[in-house]
């Protein structure tokens, strides 16, 4: 039997083992928005529902001075149950590989999904720095707390089988959502999210959301910062609470969001579905079909 540190080098060898094609010279034509820092998380790479081909091309249409991987960048609960690693997941990894090694600061600040990468916490991984937490400086002086916000999840600290649990239903969700979406293109209709409809029109689920911004926000408080940066909830979101811009840069499955901050210091979310529809709605179908 496999150690879990065996475990967590063969998920990333195996991740980085094939060298993608990656369209390299596509990153170097200098067109596309440049920004001077972007954060994501939430990628699920090594599952179904990762929409790689999407973040791929947001990454083809933007360039950045920092970026951060802010957590759930690798699935290694999915992939323990069942190993999944199309080209496309493989070309992402070597996007962001290909970022670090052309100049751009690039910080991975791990999560749940990813907790194996805790384990090299301090070192650099081709060029990507792994790190617990971080603090970003932006252009107009606010420090932002990077974090990926599992810390304040209650049910992954205190019942961690009963996160797994919703983990499956969650995946399952997402599954029922593609079939869904595969009838809706059948009838010319755009692409829709059950998972992120059911998330906003749960009462629990609601509550949630707001238990978990207001002890995120408290706790970048207690430590002096300006803002906080997180994922893990999958809630697109830029706010205050208490003083505190609280900014959630959503994920990669459904809402295909990034927090960007502009060279004047101003902090935007991009909505990538809404930027790129038709890549998104064929890559539904595709999923759907396969």
């Amino acid at each position: 039997m496999k150690s879990p540190l065996e475990h967590r080098s063969s998920w990333l060898g195996q991740a980085m083992a094939r060298q993608g094609h990656d369209d390299d010279q596509d990153e170097d034509k200098g067109g596309g928005k440049r920004y001077r820092a972007v954060f994501i998380s939430d990628l699920h790479l090594g599952t179904p529902g990762c929409r790689a081909e999407d973040l791929l091309e947001f990454l083809k249409a933007s360039s950045s001075e920092h970026l951060y991987l802010v957590g759930d960048i690798i699935d290694g609960w999915q992939l323990r149950r069942r190993w999944y690693w199309p080209q496309a997941h493989n070309d992402v990894v070597q996007k962001l590989l290909r970022r670090a090694r052309k100049g751009c600061r690039v910080v991975f600040v791990p999560g749940n999904h990813d907790e194996f990468a805790r384990g090299f916490i301090g070192h650099q991984f081709g060029g990507i720095e792994v790190v617990d937490d971080a603090v970003h400086l932006t252009a107009d002086g606010k420090r932002l707390w990077v974090t990926h916000g599992d810390y304040f999840d209650g049910v992954i600290q205190c019942a961690k089988w009963l996160a797994y649990v919703g983990d499956n239903l969650y995946e399952f969700t997402l599954k029922l959502n593609r079939y869904l979406n595969h009838l809706r293109a059948r009838f010319g209709l755009p692409y829709w999210s059950l998972s992120a409809y059911l998330k906003h029109k749960v009462k629990k689920a609601v509550n949630f959301i707001s238990d978990f911004e207001q002890a995120v926000a408290h706790e970048a408080k207690k430590r002096g910062h300006q803002g906080v940066v997180c994922g893990h909830i999958h809630h697109a979101e830029i706010r205050e609470i208490e003083g505190i811009l609280y900014c959630n840069d959503g994920d990669w499955v459904e809402s295909l969001t990034a927090l960007v901050e502009h060279h004047d210091g101003r902090l935007e979310l991009v909505r990538w579905g809404d930027t790129a529809p038709t890549v998104a709605l064929q890559n539904a179908v595709r999923a759907a079909t396969a």
